[in-house]
């Protein structure tokens, strides 16, 4: 093998720019020559793609996003735009490819080399740590440290205003941010995909709450079995029928994905970028390289994409023993 490609796609996370870094620098320091693909696989099939050095990566580490920019593209979907796909990177002689996403850029890779046979290795980016085989993903730490900042000062004025918050942040089909950043900044309580929320439970606990504690922060994952943090609060507040108390929401929204990552995420950046080139090199294809237990691991597509990842045990009962 002598020349791959580089590229992201799906949603962007912070420390992506690390493992951009990481895959190009190795990969020159391998003997190898590294291009960089603009706009991930949108960018493939219209050939915006250039030959990277050490110097196209210099200062990047420590900037939020992707320096290669993301999309999402619905043409790659098509066998014809695989095929365009392809012929771009055949012209270039590209013999190996680093997609750094998650489940939707692994299964675009995973029948890409099925139909064309070019090897990919993977590299898990995104915040949402929801991708089986790595115990976190790129960007999740930032996340769940932005997140907590928020938490924090919401909970100063929450607690002199006697108010009760409601804050939501991402996480759609899993909580892992939530979790984390509930349990982090002692929030009441945390509502995710993952559990049945018991909101007369909640709702008990607020109104038991009354007597010595003025202000609450109840952290919902956007994807909760019972809706946003809107309409949560507006059941919640329906329920207790105390008009002396104040109920808000804050949607932390897009502040997640953004801001220049923490030191976790460029070292887990790095590392997985380091591993797929050397995964590549090696003859592996069709997985992901990410971390378990400190360790470097290689994990097939196939699981990746197929497989649940679990909240730890120990989180959820953290966040019922937290609650009291």
């Amino acid at each position: 093998m002598k020349k791959i490609a580089v590229f992201t796609s799906g949603g962007d996370s912070p420390g992506m720019n690390a493992c951009i870094r990481a895959v190009v620098r190795t990969g020159i320091f391998r003997g190898l020559e590294v291009y960089g693909i603009n706009r991930g696989y949108e960018g493939m099939i219209e050939g915006d793609i250039f030959l990277m050095n050490s110097h196209s990566v210099s200062n990047i580490v420590q900037r939020g996003g992707t320096m290669l920019k993301s999309a999402r593209s619905s043409e790659f979907r098509t066998p014809e735009g695989r095929k365009t796909a392809y012929e771009q990177l055949s012209a270039l002689g590209i013999e190996g490819l680093v997609a750094i996403g998650g489940d939707g850029t692994f299964t675009g890779a995973k029948i890409f080399f099925e139909e064309y046979g070019i090897p990919t290795i993977g590299c898990p980016g995104t915040i949402d740590n929801d991708i089986y085989g790595t115990d976190y993903t790129i960007g999740f730490d930032t996340a769940v440290n932005t997140a907590l900042e928020a938490i924090d000062k919401i909970r100063d004025t929450a607690a002199a205003h006697d108010r009760i918050f409601f804050v939501e942040v991402m996480g759609r089909d899993a909580g892992f941010i939530a979790v984390e950043s509930g349990i982090g900044g002692g929030a009441e309580f945390v509502m995710v995909p993952e559990t049945q929320t018991d909101l007369n439970m909640v709702v008990n606990t607020l109104k038991s709450h009354r007597e010595f504690r003025s202000s609450s922060i109840i952290v919902v994952a956007e994807g909760d079995d019972l809706g946003n943090a809107d309409h949560i609060m507006a059941i919640v507040k329906e329920k207790i029928q105390d008009p002396t108390r104040e109920f808000k929401v804050t949607t932390l929204g897009h502040i997640q994905r953004g801001g220049s990552p923490t030191a976790r995420d460029r070292v887990l950046g790095s590392r997985c970028g380091m591993g797929a080139v050397d995964g590549l090199i090696a003859g592996k294809t069709n997985c992901m390289s990410g971390l378990m237990n400190n360790e470097l691991v290689y994990t097939p597509f196939a699981d990746c994409i197929g497989k649940h990842k679990p909240l730890h045990p120990d989180h959820l009962a953290l966040m019922e023993i937290l609650n009291i």
